[in-house]
């Protein structure tokens, strides 16, 4: 159907999914998505595109598609691969320069505390799954492949992982390379700009870090480089609390995100419709009101969920844990709701349940005031759960 058609009919989805409010969706149908090129891609991109991570669900993805979205997010880790398979069966039946997709593959052996690489770093790794993913997707390229999950400068310039990305750019298997960091991201994202090979940065970038300018400034440094510009992790955790009753303001979360008009595009998370409903508003007008304002300034002095992984606390850890990737795992559990994906991050991290105990006092401090101890014994509970049973 036409987008307009298609819009009207109310998007409805799969059985027992929220159906699309029809006059919700009549305020909006008509207006405008507003663009902005992704740096020297050129790539023109709505502001907000679809975060793939969480969801299986093509009906979803369909209802994004023909409301206007174009860039599609996904890594060859999420779901075990069904998020890549489950785009790549949508995306073959559709004309390829319809859409963009980008997936992220994360090398190997990576320290999750020092974000070191090691003698398993390799890019025959790399390739490897690579081509898995491209199997999946059922897609002669990409349009954005990032190295996942980067956050030192020994990764960034990890020369053989980056010759093989430049390879894969050069065949044309695909069209641009970037980097995805969630730590340390000032330093990730100023060190690309320097070198000057990357074409797009995927980065964390919210109103609730607590490292806002220099994140301005390096996210300013990058776009002068000619970098697009890509945010996630735009709704801070989406709860501010464990038991899921204060949630974050996405629309106003959103918006502060796209103030800043260097930020090409967003990627938040989808899963349900109601969530496309506000995004595909959103991606239509991106003035954040006063009342918004208020709102997220009042909403920033809870501790939240939402983990900065400024490392500040692991020196003072006696047991040297990984604690961002651990606080980041939370907020997987209780802000996301999905254990599997949980699950998934405290294995590469190799924490046993409750590594804390015998601890006899905890030394750790977050600048957010996480009760860190009592946080890490909560989530490790999930290391003697088997995945399976998860996903």
């Amino acid at each position: 159907m036409k987008r307009r058609d298609f819009l009207r009919s109310g998007l409805a989805g799969a059985a027992g999914l929220t159906v699309f409010n029809n006059s919700a969706l009549a305020a909006v149908q008509d207006e405008p998505v507003i663009y902005r090129t992704l740096g020297r891609t050129g790539l023109r991109l709505p502001v907000v595109s679809f975060g793939v991570m969480r969801s299986d669900n093509s009906s979803l993805v369909q209802a994004a598609y023909e409301g206007g979205m174009k860039m599609f997010d996904t890594a060859h880790g999420y779901m075990n691969g069904r998020n890549e398979e489950m785009l790549g069966n949508f995306f073959s039946t559709l004309p390829r320069d319809s859409f963009v997709l980008a997936t992220k593959v994360k090398p190997a052996g990576v320290d999750n505390r020092t974000g070191l690489p090691s003698a398993d770093t390799t890019a025959t790794d790399f390739l490897g799954k690579f081509d898995l993913s491209m199997k999946r997707l059922k897609l002669d390229h990409v349009d954005i492949l990032y190295m996942h999950a980067v956050d030192s400068v020994e990764m960034v310039r990890h020369e053989e992982i980056v010759k093989a990305m430049l390879d894969l750019k050069r065949k044309g298997r695909v069209r641009f390379i970037g980097i995805s960091t969630h730590k340390n991201e000032p330093l990730v994202i100023n060190t690309m700009a320097d070198d000057g090979i990357w074409d797009v940065v995927l980065t964390s970038y919210n109103y609730r870090q607590t490292y806002r300018d220099e994140m301005n400034g390096a996210i300013e440094k990058a776009v002068a480089a000619g970098m697009g510009i890509v945010a996630m992790k735009t709704m801070a955790g989406g709860w501010l609390d464990r038991e899921r009753t204060q949630p974050v303001n996405a629309p106003a979360a959103l918006k502060w995100v796209l103030s800043n008009p260097n930020v090409h595009t967003t990627i938040p998370g989808i899963t349900a419709f109601d969530q496309l409903t506000t995004d595909l508003k959103v991606m239509r007008d991106i003035t954040l009101t006063s009342d918004e304002e208020a709102i997220l300034l009042a909403q920033s002095s809870s501790p939240g969920l939402y983990c900065n992984a400024c490392s500040n606390c692991m020196p003072g850890c006696k047991r040297q844990l990984p604690i961002p990737e651990l606080m980041r795992a939370y907020m997987y559990a209780y802000g996301y709701g999905n254990l599997s994906m949980a699950s998934e991050l405290l294995a590469g991290t190799a924490v046993t349940d409750d590594p804390c105990a015998g601890c006899d006092s905890c030394t750790a401090d977050c600048v957010r005031s996480f009760n860190i101890r009592e946080k890490i014994a909560d989530v490790t509970r999930l290391a003697n759960v088997p995945y399976d049973l998860l996903a």
